[in-house]
């Protein structure tokens, strides 16, 4: 699956409800700097490491931006994967090439034996992670071009 077109929003749950005529879905709010936008997470939802949510998390929710959107305020979105983040940290979601630098050359990450490699399930990732989707979890970027960093982990999404 391409993820180019995904956009992303990060911010903290403030409210979680049951979806109308939908007990499989569940709308959750994030405010990002003030400013609420509202998610659908269904069963279809990408949820890493089917962490329950819960007010008061720090998430970072991915939607496909080329899908249709409700015009309604706040925006509703159906999120595609949602991830919670720890203070200080960052998620980027890109293909990286086998120089493990992400397309939009927006980042290029640096490994190095601490790094948790896993699939989408959690399972071990033997393999270089170059040339794939890669879900990237880190704090602390260098100021150069591209921005350097040594993630603390990276989820590898394999094609289905």
């Amino acid at each position: 699956m391409a993820y180019e077109t995904y956009q992303v929003v990060t911010g903290t749950v403030m409210a979680i409800q049951d979806m109308e005529n939908d007990c499989c879905s569940k709308i959750i709010s994030i405010s990002d700097r003030g400013r609420e936008v509202q998610f659908v997470v269904s069963g279809r939802t990408l949820v890493i490491n089917n962490t329950t949510l819960r007010r008061g998390m720090r998430v970072a929710a991915f939607y496909d931006a080329n899908l249709p959107t409700p015009a309604i305020y706040p925006p509703r979105y159906q999120a595609e994967i949602v991830t919670m983040l720890w203070r200080n940290q960052s998620v980027a979601l890109a293909y990286f090439d086998e120089n493990l630098l992400a397309a939009d050359q927006s980042l290029q990450l640096n490994l190095d034996r601490q790094v948790k490699i896993t699939t989408a399930n959690g399972q071990s990732y033997s393999c270089s992670p170059g040339n794939a989707e890669l879900l990237v979890y880190y704090t602390a970027v260098t100021r150069s071009i591209p921005p350097m960093t040594t993630p603390q982990k990276i989820i590898v999404l394999c094609p289905e």
